[in-house]
């Protein structure tokens, strides 16, 4: 995988922007696989409102999103009240977002996120453009990748390095079952719980040391009043659906 984002393609454009476009998309066309199936991936035509890419085998969508220098906490994106809506319907695509440097023009991180990671809480709301502004009103959003769980952030390229097609096909599995939950509340529960176990930061852990997040929980829930019931019952769901194991009385650990 050649890890350079320059093509001859870019040379008829006068602006970076368009350049980028064009390099960036034609490297996804070139070398990135579904992560879901490991199938070739196509790109759509041009300004296709809800996705750049799709895979012709299992029909995921993927939109791409490009940021120079740093990845940092937030990516910029569209307009807020579409992506909130977008949310809420089956029309959300699954995320590519590629990092690269704008001197080199060398790739250091790639990354797709599932689509079922996509929370409202991850997208922040911008300022609304200023009445002198040509499109006064309009508001932004900024998605919010340090609120991701790490389990959601399937990295192809991490720091300059490749991941292999295996592990990126085995780490898109392990969460696949977030497909299904049906409510954003439901989903909403379980991604806070994954949460609270990469903020463990360890392998193994107890059920007391998730009893540690009870305040953040009930912050997040104020409705529930009683959060560690909620608590057991989210990890005997990640249990079920595989994403962690239960090795003793109150003590679990990540699947590997």
């Amino acid at each position: 995988m050649n890890l350079n984002l320059y093509s001859t393609m870019a040379d008829g454009y006068s602006s970076n922007s368009q350049k980028i476009r064009v390099l960036t998309e034609n490297w996804v066309n070139e070398y990135i696989y579904c992560p879901n199936c490991g199938s070739s991936i196509l790109g759509y035509e041009n300004n296709r409102p809800v996705a750049d890419f799709y895979c012709p085998n299992c029909n995921e969508e993927y939109e791409l999103k490009s940021k120079k220098d740093k990845l940092g906490k937030k990516i910029v994106d569209g307009a807020y009240t579409t992506m909130i809506k977008r949310l809420k319907s089956d029309s959300n695509p699954n995320f590519f977002f590629l990092n690269y440097d704008k001197t080199s023009l060398d790739i250091i991180n790639f990354l797709v996120v599932p689509k079922y990671f996509f929370v409202p809480e991850i997208i922040e709301k911008r300022k609304p453009l200023s009445s002198s502004a040509r499109r006064a009103g309009w508001t932004g959003c900024n998605i919010l990748l340090d609120t991701i769980p790490d389990s959601g952030k399937i990295f192809y390229i991490k720091d300059g390095k490749n991941e292999s097609k295996d592990k990126i096909l085995d780490n898109w599995n392990k969460t696949s079952f977030l497909k299904h939950i049906g409510t954003l509340q439901s989903k909403g529960w379980l991604l806070d719980i994954i949460k609270c176990i990469d903020r463990l930061k360890k392998s193994s852990f107890l059920l007391l040391d998730i009893y540690q997040f009870e305040d953040f929980l009930k912050l997040k829930h104020p409705d529930n009043n009683n959060i560690q019931a909620k608590i057991r019952q989210q990890l005997q769901l990640l249990r079920d659906k595989g994403y962690i194991e239960f090795e003793s009385r109150g003590k679990y650990k990540l699947k590997k």
